[in-house]
């Protein structure tokens, strides 16, 4: 990953609706989930969640299938594996490992 596809990343998470919406698909991975379902669990108009969903799309933050009438999204997780790995790795000078317990780490 490059510097950026990393900037771009952060900022299509910096906003609380997207960021929502990226934890949200994250919980309901892998299958992820379709549109109006992102909607209503988050209690956001329709064309309001597009102009996101169209957003984080267009980054890479997550991913779409049609199925049918309706469009599902996925968390892609590879990618945000990517950034925190882009974001760590020259911690403990490129020891990683040796930085922190993931399982510390406090929300």
């Amino acid at each position: 990953m490059d510097k950026e596809l990393a900037t771009a990343l952060f900022e299509s998470l910096a906003s609380g609706v997207r960021l929502d919406v990226f934890r949200l698909l994250v919980k309901h991975a892998p299958t992820g989930l379709v549109a109006g379902e992102i909607a209503a669990r988050l209690d956001i108009p329709s064309t309001n969640l597009s102009f996101h969903l169209k957003a984080m799309t267009h980054a890479g933050l997550v991913n779409v299938t049609q199925e049918g009438r309706y469009q599902r999204y996925r968390a892609n997780l590879a990618v945000m594996q990517a950034l925190i790995d882009y974001l760590t790795a020259e911690c403990c000078n490129g020891n990683p490992e040796k930085c922190f317990d993931a399982g510390s780490a406090s929300t």
